[in-house]
């Protein structure tokens, strides 16, 4: 089967505006053809807008939006070479999944065996050939979803567009689904934009990450890029694993990986190692056991072992993931105090505090 090549889309000075509300505020967006981007952010920062505005199915503000070079700014969905697989996969109840995935074929004239020979195509390539006759109601979530991915695809867009196609699944399915997305992706070689508010999800599967807050663009890079290497507070505690600190007048990301914590009182081996980086007097204040680490959330206290190089804000907290192996819960108890610790070269600097 052949496959529509991949194009690039860029946005320029995007906005969408929903009477006085500004949803997508003057936004600016490369994404190379043959990509898979994730447009990642919590709920109300625009992301799902400027997927539907890309599609066709909401109308942009201000600026230009162009998809292989070709300004399709006011050209409705049909004409710009991208298809959607929507939340709810929206499919016909009283069709089968072959017909589900034939069914634009059926309005545009072509006959039952063409059609259902091209449907029959793309279901075998999403594992679904063994369900051609079921109806949607006698299919699984992720089932359902491999129909309207396939239906997706039966025109050969160069644009796949995915809202949140993941969230209705269960956790272990979701694991199972997105590492289908990704072979899908690289098999068919065109572009997929995928909307998320799980940075698991986008960090597993984008060549291209897209963090939104409140309709711009907070930061744009690789998975790896942005998560080591956050841009501002509200990426690092977006993306989760990250600890946020201030020192010397600025703000700094420490992954909870790289924090380190010592026993108040087990003598000078742990202070010597502390005082090689900067640390925070702290108290935990909870611990989650998860298989291989543990999870601990410390309270800073009003009392630092290096005031001028690690300061906190008195209402925030710190996390800390432990091997387990490293575990001594005679040590280690709620309430306990503890040193917490980091080397300077884990601690990176944020452009801006802002939450």
């Amino acid at each position: 089967m052949q496959h529509a090549a991949p194009a690039d889309i860029e946005l320029v000075s995007v906005t969408k505006q929903y009477g006085d509300a500004l949803a997508v505020k003057a936004i600016d967006l490369k994404i190379p053809g043959g990509q898979y981007c994730c447009l990642l952010g919590p709920s109300g920062c625009g992301k799902t807008s400027t997927l539907r505005m890309i599609a066709g199915h909401e109308a942009v503000s201000e600026g230009d939006i162009l998809i292989g070079n070709r300004n399709v700014t006011d050209a409705p969905p049909t004409a710009r070479g991208t298809a959607m697989v929507f939340q709810s996969y929206a499919l016909f109840p009283h069709l089968s999944a072959l017909d589900n995935v034939a069914f634009s074929l059926k309005m545009r004239g072509i006959d039952k065996t063409a059609r259902r020979k091209r449907a029959a195509e793309l279901l075998d390539l999403v594992s679904m050939s063994a369900y051609a006759h079921r109806l949607p109601a006698q299919l699984s979530g992720g089932q359902q979803q491999r129909v309207a991915l396939a239906r997706a695809l039966l025109n050969e867009p160069r644009v796949l567009l995915l809202d949140e196609p993941l969230s209705a699944l269960d956790p272990f399915l979701r694991v199972q689904m997105r590492t289908e997305l990704k072979r899908w992706q690289k098999e068919l070689g065109i572009t997929f934009v995928h909307v998320t508010h799980s940075q698991e999800e986008a960090l597993a599967l984008a060549d291209l990450v897209v963090v939104m807050n409140h309709g711009v663009i907070e930061q744009s890079g690789t998975a790896q890029q942005v998560f080591n290497r956050p841009r501002t507070a509200f990426v690092a505690r977006f993306l989760g694993g990250h600890n946020v600190v201030a020192s010397g007048g600025r703000h700094w990301t420490v992954r909870a990986d790289h924090l380190r914590i010592t026993p108040v009182g087990t003598g000078a081996s742990g202070f010597s190692a502390a005082a090689s980086g900067a640390s925070l007097d702290c108290a935990i204040r909870d611990i989650e056991y998860q298989g291989t680490h543990l999870r601990m959330t410390l309270a800073p206290s009003g009392a630092q072992s290096n005031p001028s190089r690690g300061e906190r804000d008195a209402d925030a907290e710190l996390v800390a993931l432990l091997p387990d192996d490293a575990f001594d819960a005679s040590t280690f108890a709620i309430g306990a105090p503890v040193t917490a610790w980091w080397q300077p070269e884990h601690a990176h600097p944020l452009e801006t505090a802002t939450a």
